[in-house]
């Protein structure tokens, strides 16, 4: 299949890009960063995914993966409003299979920097909008959540060994996801499934049930 990964070039997106292209699928990456996967069946854009009059014209898209994101730096450009049009763009359309967009637990608990909650719970609405409409085609869009991931972006918490620690007593499970986890419940969530659609799957090790906001 043909597989369509935003925020390709490090942390969940990689992850993602990587497994699908294990799993023998052709994958296409737009991000602003410079490509860091060499694979033979990887294709790369690189582009600010609200450059929207650039972007490329990719055919055929089987999946399409929302990732991109950011946090404290645009949030609601680039984490929803750029998710939309790229959404709207290469998904909602006959011959898709699966949509899914990668939102946050933030959006259910409201515990982060405001315009981040704001442009995650956007994009769970926005998920049963798009679900409600691709399921004409016999498709499906979720949005997973996750809670904390060890990614380069969360590494000014990751490596202060206070916050840390408030951190891991503020999850129950006591450790954060891998990249390579959340990149699993992306591929079930896209290529296994084809019933569960229009929800919001929040992966956050118990986080959500406490939910008190630690950051630098």
């Amino acid at each position: 299949m043909r597989i369509l990964v935003t925020g390709s070039s490090q942390g969940i997106g990689k992850a993602i890009a990587m497994l699908f292209l294990q799993k023998g699928h052709t994958v296409f990456g737009i991000d602003r960063q410079k490509p860091s996967i060499a694979h033979p069946e990887y294709i790369h854009c690189e582009l600010d995914i609200r450059d929207y009059s650039n972007l490329p014209d990719i055919s055929d898209i089987d999946i399409l993966i929302n990732n991109a994101g950011t946090q404290n730096e645009a949030d609601i450009d680039i984490n929803l409003k750029a998710l939309i049009y790229i959404t709207e763009k290469y998904g909602v359309r006959e011959g898709i299979k699966s949509i899914l967009n990668i939102g946050s637990a933030s959006a259910h608990t409201g515990s982060e920097f405001p315009e981040y909650c704001a442009s995650k719970g956007g994009v769970v609405a926005y998920t049963k909008n798009t679900a409600l409409r691709v399921a004409a085609y016999g498709a499906t869009c979720n949005s997973l959540d996750p809670g904390g991931v060890l990614t380069p972006l969360n590494e000014c918490v990751i490596n202060d060994k206070t916050l840390w620690e408030q951190i891991m007593n503020e999850t129950p499970l006591k450790r954060w996801a891998t990249p390579e986890e959340i990149a699993e419940w992306a591929y079930f969530l896209t290529v296994k499934n084809g019933f569960c659609t229009g929800q919001s799957i929040v992966v956050d090790g118990g986080e959500s049930i406490k939910h008190n906001f630690i950051w630098k």
